[in-house]
Formats: structure tokens, sequence, C-alpha cells
């Protein structure tokens, strides 16, 4: 009998967040109580079709977070790996960890907490079709070319520009050569540039959701609150006699 495939989640956690000019990296910035990165990795543990999590941290927070994982007993965590210098290098350090000849594998930033199940669905079901898949949203401003000088130089049609979110899904097989062939290429984007730049194949795009931002800024923190605010708060519950005025009026 033929061993079912397995899902991987690797969750890119080695950023340190310069832009957020805290003293901590973002992904251990708190919202409701919790830091980014919990909410993150919950999102995994509970999608019921990831097997395993493999985390790509900054080494020098290695005991940080695992007192995290501890505190929190998540099950599907496997692997701590310490990242490297830059996003390509955290990405390929996570991706070899894997030994399975094949598998299905979904990478994530860290700063995106509010990735949804129904995402995770839509992914795991589109690599029953194709080798690589990305997520995104349609732009919603004038995407505009600029020169070194501030010139404009060419404004591209909305209606074909998207913008990229994560997880952005690979079989193993084919990712991993893209990185092998990437090894001394500094040129790099994303991981699904990478298939692109090396004509490895098509990247198929799955519709994104508004909410799934990331947490870049300091002021994104304000707007991750309130998201969290409202998928946590219940609705109010208003008797339909209200609704319909029905006081005889």
């Amino acid at each position: 009998m033929k061993a079912k495939m397995k899902n991987y989640a690797i969750i890119l956690a080695s950023g340190v967040g310069a832009r957020m000019g805290a003293s901590l990296p973002k992904q251990f910035q708190r919202i409701a109580g919790k830091s980014i990165l919990e909410h993150t990795i919950e999102v995994f543990e509970k999608a019921p079709q990831i097997d395993e999590i493999i985390l790509v941290i900054l080494w020098e927070y290695r005991f940080f977070i695992e007192e995290i994982i501890l505190k929190n007993h998540y099950t599907k965590i496997t692997k701590i790996l310490n990242g490297g210098k830059t996003r390509k290098e955290s990405s390929f350090i996570g991706i070899n960890s894997i030994k399975d000849t094949e598998a299905n594998v979904l990478i994530h930033d860290c700063v995106r907490p509010f990735l949804s199940q129904n995402i995770i669905s839509k992914c795991l079901e589109a690599l029953s079709y194709h080798n690589a898949i990305d997520v995104a949203i349609p732009a919603t401003d004038t995407i505009i070319e600029v020169s070194p000088n501030s010139f404009i130089t060419n404004i591209p049609k909305r209606d074909r520009l998207m913008c990229g979110q994560t997880p952005q899904c690979f079989k193993l097989s084919l990712i991993k050569k893209a990185h092998q062939l990437a090894i001394n290429d500094d040129d790099f984007t994303d991981d699904c540039g990478l298939i692109l730049k090396y004509n490895l194949g098509e990247v198929f795009v799955i519709q994104g959701e508004n909410e799934n931002i990331k947490i870049t800024y300091s002021q994104d923190m304000c707007l991750a609150d309130k998201l969290l605010q409202i998928k946590t708060t219940p609705a109010p519950q208003v008797a339909l006699e209200k609704l319909s005025g029905g006081g005889g009026m």
C-alpha cells in the first residue's frame, strides 16, 4: 500500500524585524497576551492536514522559543533550526531538513498570524494538481515603477497585478531543485520566484484573504490587535422583534 505523502509547514521566524523599531524582533511582540509566533504556530497546530511543523529561528532566541513551545504543549513541532543570514538561506535550511523523497511543503512567514484554515486547505488541495502554489490578493492601489532618481517610468494595468502573501507551497523535490540551482544566486525575491527564474514550471495562484496581513511596522500591531478582537468577540444577540420594530409601531 502506497504511503500517504506528508504535509509539512515551515515557519520562517528568523527575521530581526529592523523596520519595527522595537527592542524585541517582531515575532516576539505580543497581541492579546500571546506572541505573534505563538499565534502563527497555533494556526498550523490546529490544521488537521498538517503533519509536522518546522521552525526556522534566530539562534539567539532559541531558549526563549523552547520555553514558548514547552508552555503551550505543541505536538506537531518536530524541528527547531537556526536560520541563516537571509530569508533565502533560512528557507533553504528548512527545506533541506526534510528527508522524505516527496512531500507537500508550505513555507510561511511567521509574522502573518491571521492565515486561515480555509487557505491552508485550498493550498493542499491545489498541490494535488500543481507543483508550485502562491497565495495572493488583487492589488487595490495603483502600482508605479520608478527610476533611480524617483521619476515614474511605467504604470502597469492593475487588473493583472496581485499582492503576494504566504504560504508559498511546493512539492518538496521541486523546491529543493530550485534552491540547489540558486545556491550561489543572491538575486532572490522569494521561493516562487525561483521556480519561474529557473523555468522549473508554472506557479498556480490561489486567492488569498485581506486579513492575512504581514506585520512589518509598529502601526501594523494596532491593526493586528483589532483583527484579533473582531475574530474572538462574539456578535451580539439581538431579539428578532427588535429588528422588526416589534413594539406595535
